[in-house]
């Protein structure tokens, strides 16, 4: 997960490509999760949709990307 908790700090901080790179690295469904929020985030929606499905989330009942965010960090395993 560390690196996750990685990706995420990365995502926050505005660096998309490295955050991507990190994510799409793991192969959970937390990364896919997180892969799926980062084309959220670009607006490739439907690459997005397919990723919430990886990680057999709910892509139309997603919140904002903020939202999202909150909600894949309290997920994290402490």
């Amino acid at each position: 997960m560390d690196i996750l908790r990685e990706a995420l700090l990365c995502t926050r901080a505005g660096r998309w490509e490295e955050a991507h790179t990190l994510a799409q690295s793991d192969e959970s469904p937390l990364g896919a999760w997180l892969h799926g929020i980062l084309h959220i985030q670009e607006g490739d929606l439907d690459n997005a949709a397919y990723w919430y499905g990886r990680a057999k989330r709910d892509f139309g009942g997603r919140g904002t990307v903020d939202e999202e965010l909150k909600r894949f960090e309290a997920a994290l395993p402490k």
